[in-house]
């Protein structure tokens, strides 16, 4: 099968199971460099008037170079089958070794945007907004306990999404 493009308001997903669940690949870059990562923090849903995603990246992670320095990033959810690469790519670094060849992922670009041939589902997103998760903003100090012992924070990426991918 083939990634299709398809309009937003046709998708019937669960946000909770797919990012929560399944994980997602943020990925970003071009054809001549791109790094992916695997996340199960994130959001879907409506800001700024337009559909979105929200993406957090710990700022030691090398994905967020990649991130930070295009104008886009994409969220890639795989179909089932893919747990050891979605393990095996949010373990290990892509400054360190070629981990998109250790994955067994089929690298792929749509729209100019990385993703993989096993993909789900796709968003392609348009960064709209990226700002850092700051202790001082935690009204729970708790969360600053629980998640954040090491102090390797996140910075919080909005992204507007511009496109969608599903396997036809």
């Amino acid at each position: 099968m083939a990634l299709q493009k398809v309009a937003l308001d046709t998708l019937r997903v669960n946000p909770f199971d797919m990012i929560g669940k399944q994980w997602m690949l943020i990925s970003a870059g071009n054809e001549q460099k791109f790094n992916t990562m695997t996340a199960s923090w994130g959001g879907v849903g409506v800001m700024w008037g337009a559909p979105s995603t929200m993406a957090f990246i710990r700022q030691t992670r090398y994905t967020k170079t990649f991130v930070d320095a295009g104008e886009y990033y994409t969220l890639t959810f795989l179909k089932d089958g893919h747990r050891d690469a979605l393990n095996r790519l949010g373990t290990k670094s892509g400054r360190d070794i070629d981990k998109m060849g250790d994955s067994g992922l089929t690298p792929l670009f749509l729209e100019g945007q990385p993703t993989f041939a096993e993909a789900e589902t796709v968003f392609i997103c348009k960064k709209r907004y990226a700002g850092p998760v700051s202790p001082e903003d935690f009204t729970d100090p708790s969360v600053d306990t629980k998640w954040y012992g090491d102090k390797n924070y996140h910075t919080m990426y909005i992204g507007e999404i511009v496109a969608c991918y599903r396997d036809a």
